[in-house]
């Protein structure tokens, strides 16, 4: 009977344990509802759905548009875009190639700009270089906008615009390495880097859609003149809270290795200069090269010598840096340009421009006898302290043998250890590659087989093919977190600047400038009478860098003839337009110069009708 009842009581035990369990889930099951129905509403947006309300950064791409800088040398600018605001980074300009005759500088494009100027917030300059604010003064013409750029930049670009006239109303604001600025939906970043410029830095780009890094020029140079190596650490720091894309500066990425310090450069030039002995020195190197400017006077200076900057680009660099206190001149150093002659030899060093032997540099101007203050002597001591750009090979090569025919000792290339770049080296590349750890990658700042090389490398270092991107001028780059793609192409040409003219001289005036070049031209004039056509007076044919008239009367007198025929053809065949006319006579007459000496003239018909 007891255990009955204990069995009953348990049973009762146990069906109430089971109810109440049961009560209990359900009531956890309530609250679990409860609870998930409270997030939902805590999280559903007033209006709209949930889509709308709430965006993942894969929702809103960023895009990059790149207007200059790529498979070529300079005019470098490249355009961000994310929701409904833009900003630029860097305009530089490029030198114009051989074929472009007359042309004296190349800038962007700036259509796609000027078309979304209400969108730009501002511009951001990496470093003062040309090919970064060369076309800068250029801009702000047509787009006044907000100019971001460290001390010695907004310096240098200062003396730009006060040349153009664009000082007193341009907009410029001096940042400094960790400084952050807001351009509208992005948050730009200035990071330090080395580079043969001072104040040069990175940029690190935000948005909601990633962080975007871009290295401008750069390398790694632990001992760099101004004492500041460049911040490895923020590149670290960024690789370890996600990076979105990295866009690096290709120009070395042929080279193995990693570039040279600056400071071996100035090891070099103690040697040399001890070696001239009691010769005069001439250095010539980039005008913006302001650490290699400060090497040289500071070998001079421990050597007893005086200093003469030539060149009016040098100068002006040399006046604001020294202003800036990036560069440190003793006392009684520099020397007037007149006073050199009034000097022994042992005593003078010239810093000048040329070292890429520019037709119309100081030193170009030396070695053809050419210039007014400098005069090259037997035994001078000059020195190259540049490697020629691509494209340059021949004008320096030019430049040398005419220094060498005049006497003097010239030290170019690699001979010594005159020059080292500002450009980071294979292995530097990878390192900046390894800490940033970007999910996709853009080289830039070079040619064709620069980025395709830098690629390369980028594939070693384990980012998959398909998360690179090798662009072109004009290419606009859309990225989310999921991929990278290049959507519809901007407009991002050659614009020629020839005298005051920017963007009058086109490809048809290069061709026709060429044309006049390779083969000269003959102009044949002729009155006509307005309402028949009848020949009245003429032809006559004048030719300029075809042949000698002197030595050519009877082909001159035959062409002259052809002429002649071509317009009473018209007339007889009632042809009185004067276009038409036109036209017949440069056929006849083009047939007829070829058929008798295999070229090509420029033939201009000029018809008066009276």
């Amino acid at each position: 009977m007891q255990k009955k009842t204990n069995k009953n009581s348990n049973q009762n035990k146990n069906g109430s344990q089971t109810k109440e369990n049961k009560n209990q889930q359900k009531n956890k099951k309530n609250q679990n509802a409860q609870q998930k129905q409270y997030k939902k509403s805590f999280s559903k947006p007033r209006n709209g759905s949930a889509k709308k309300h709430k965006k993942t950064p894969d929702e809103t791409p960023v895009r990059i548009a790149f207007l200059g800088g790529l498979n070529e040398v300079g005019k470098n600018m490249t355009l961000y875009e994310y929701k409904d605001d833009m900003f630029l980074v860097d305009c530089g300009l490029a030198f114009p190639d051989p074929e472009m005759l007359g042309v004296d500088l190349v800038i962007p494009d700036f259509s796609y700009v000027e078309k979304n100027a209400d969108k730009i917030k501002g511009i951001v300059i990496t470093h003062g270089h040309e090919d970064h604010i060369g076309g800068l003064a250029y801009l702000l013409k047509t787009v006044n906008i907000p100019v971001y750029g460290t001390k010695l930049t907004i310096g240098l670009i200062q003396g730009k615009l006060k040349e153009h006239g664009l000082l007193s109303s341009a907009k410029l604001h001096e940042i400094a390495p960790g400084d952050v600025v807001n351009l509208g939906g992005f948050s730009v970043e200035a990071i330090h880097v080395n580079h043969s410029i001072p104040d040069a830095i990175a940029l690190a780009i935000k948005c909601e859609s990633g962080t975007i890094v871009q290295t401008g020029d750069f390398k790694i140079d632990s001992t760099p003149i101004d004492g500041g190596m460049i911040d490895l650490s923020r590149f670290a720091q960024l690789g370890d809270e996600g990076v979105l894309c990295l866009l690096s500066d290709s120009t070395n990425a042929e080279r193995a290795g990693y570039t040279e310090s600056e400071r071996k450069v100035g090891e070099s030039f103690e040697v040399l200069f001890r070696k001239a002995g009691k010769n005069r020195i001439i250095v010539a190197t980039f005008a913006s090269n302001i650490h290699r400017v400060q090497q040289i006077i500071n070998v001079a200076y421990s050597l007893g010598r005086k200093v003469a900057i030539i060149g009016r680009s040098l100068e002006n660099v040399v006046n604001i840096s020294a202003q800036l206190g990036y560069l440190n001149v003793p006392e009684n150093v520099l020397i007037n340009a007149d006073l050199i002659n009034k000097y022994p030899a042992e005593d003078v060093v010239i810093i000048t421009t040329g070292s890429q032997g520019e037709p119309m540099s100081a030193l170009s101007r030396m070695a053809f006898s050419d210039h007014r203050k400098v005069e090259i002597r037997p035994n001078d001591c000059v020195i190259i302290s540049a490697t020629p750009i691509p494209g340059n090979e021949k004008t320096v090569s030019k430049v040398v043998n005419e220094l060498l025919k005049l006497g003097a000792n010239v030290i170019y290339e690699k001979m010594y250890d005159v020059h080292v770049s500002g450009h980071a080296c294979q292995e530097e590349l990878k390192l900046i590659m390894g800490l940033v750890k970007p999910k996709y990658f853009i080289p830039v700042h070079g040619e064709q087989k620069h980025l395709r090389k830098h690629a390369m490398l980028a594939e070693g270092m384990g980012i998959g093919t398909e998360n690179i991107f090798i662009a072109d001028n004009g290419y606009v780059a859309e990225m989310t977190s999921k991929s990278i793609k290049s959507v519809a192409p901007v407009p991002a040409g050659k614009v020629f600047v020839d005298g005051y003219g920017v963007g009058d001289v086109g490809s048809v005036v290069l061709r026709d400038r060429k044309h006049l070049g390779q083969d000269g031209i003959i102009v044949v004039t002729a009155s006509v009478d307005y309402e028949t056509g009848q020949l009245i007076a003429g032809p006559e044919v004048i030719s300029r860098g075809f042949v000698y008239v002197k030595e050519a009367e009877e082909l001159i007198a035959q062409a002259r003839k052809v002429a002649e025929k071509s317009l009473e053809s018209c007339y007889y065949s009632n042809i009185s337009d004067i276009n038409a006319i036109k036209g017949k006579l440069r056929d006849a007459v083009s047939h007829f110069v070829y058929e008798q000496t295999k070229r090509s003239p420029m033939i201009l018909p000029i018809i008066m009708e009276v």
